[in-house]
């Protein structure tokens, strides 16, 4: 067995090309079995269009099938019986009938649907009793039941993906944040500026981003993972949460490349390790809130508990030490360094439900 497994995975296969081919031939079978069509493939083809990666994709094909088909029929019906089938008479039919879908401001899946209808029951319709007919019931029985394979049979769950998507990016934010450290070591001067840090950064919230919009689509329509949108719920607020907290990762490196081009510029080596210090810390609560939001178990909760409390009290430290900073332009600076880093620690921990520990008694 494990053998074949094996062999079925080099060889290409997945899922949904295996639904794919179940979809083809069920709907063959009911078409040619229980309805005795005389146009079965109509059906499977329909089948094989329908058959997306989530349910809510294969929803929006079969739409588009349906309503391009049952559009390019009535065409063809309306228009054929004053046409015969010629170069010049199918231009005009797929011009009117691209154009028609056009103006109703169809998507052009549709539109193509359209002009393919009209060409096949003009070329067909007027020799074959029933053809208009049955290429619209065929559509609809292959489309209805590939949509409902692919509801019921295995559906695709992103939520696990979305999970380790946002893993990623917590912990490169925290990384990143981290590495903005470094910049303190060259105040006033003109050196690492943290640009390409940050901009893999947003890379990495974009592609977060997406894992959790496919998820979305991966729920919409499909009954048996209900149960999983509370949880994609709770990752979404994380998600703006992540996002929120990335804003203020840029705004940090902005104000450090500010001082590093300010020409009076100076901060004491004792103020710039505590400032170090609170950025590192700050980072902790970053990569701690992101085990804690996938896992929610509650010694995760109890780090990122912890992790809080160690970043407030290094960002204390330092605005305690704000007097000594002379220059205006590096005061302002600092204050905006130590406004974001503690908007980071207020957003790692609005995640609900956040662990609490036992009151002493």
């Amino acid at each position: 067995m494990k053998r074949i497994i094996q062999f079925v995975e080099k060889s290409g296969l997945n899922l949904q090309i295996l639904k794919t081919a179940f979809a083809a031939a069920l709907s063959w079978f009911v078409a040619s079995s229980l309805l005795h069509s005389e146009y079965p493939y109509f059906a499977a083809v329909a089948a094989i269009i329908t058959v997306q990666v989530t349910v809510a994709d294969s929803v929006d094909k079969a739409t588009q099938r349906i309503v391009g088909i049952i559009g390019g029929v009535l065409l063809s019906m309306l228009l054929g019986h004053w046409f015969k089938v010629t170069a010049v008479s199918i231009f005009v039919i797929i011009l009117i009938g691209m154009a028609i879908a056009k103006l109703l401001r169809m998507n052009q899946q549709i539109i193509s649907q359209v002009a393919i209808s009209s060409l096949l029951v003009l070329a067909f319709g007027q020799t074959r009793e029933g053809y208009a007919y049955e290429r619209i019931i065929e559509t609809i029985l292959g489309s209805a039941i590939a949509v409902l394979i692919n509801a019921l049979i295995v559906p695709q769950n992103a939520v696990p993906e979305v999970e380790r998507s946002m893993l990623r990016y917590c912990q490169l934010a925290g990384t990143t944040l981290s590495s903005l450290t470094a910049l303190l070591n060259n105040i006033g001067s003109n050196g690492k500026t943290g640009r390409s840090e940050v901009d893999a950064l947003i890379r990495e919230a974009s592609a977060a981003r997406k894992a959790l919009e496919l998820a979305e689509q991966s729920l919409k329509y499909n009954p048996l993972l209900t149960h999983q949108r509370t949880r994609l719920g709770q990752l979404t607020e994380s998600m703006h949460q992540l996002e929120s907290i990335t804003i203020q990762i840029r705004g940090i490196r902005r104000s450090l490349a500010d001082l590093q081009q300010a020409e009076q510029a100076a901060i004491d080596a004792t103020f710039a390790l505590q400032l170090q210090q609170a950025m590192k810390s700050t980072a902790g609560c970053i990569a701690a809130y992101g085990q804690a939001t996938v896992s929610g178990a509650a010694a995760d909760h109890q780090v990122l508990y912890d992790a809080m409390q160690q970043a407030q009290q290094d960002q204390e430290i330092c605005l305690h030490n704000l007097h000594n900073i002379r220059s205006l332009a590096t005061l302002r600076d600092i204050g905006s360094i130590l406004t974001d880093l503690g908007r980071i620690v207020s957003e790692t921990g609005s995640q609900k439900p956040l662990y609490q520990p036992a009151e002493v008694k």
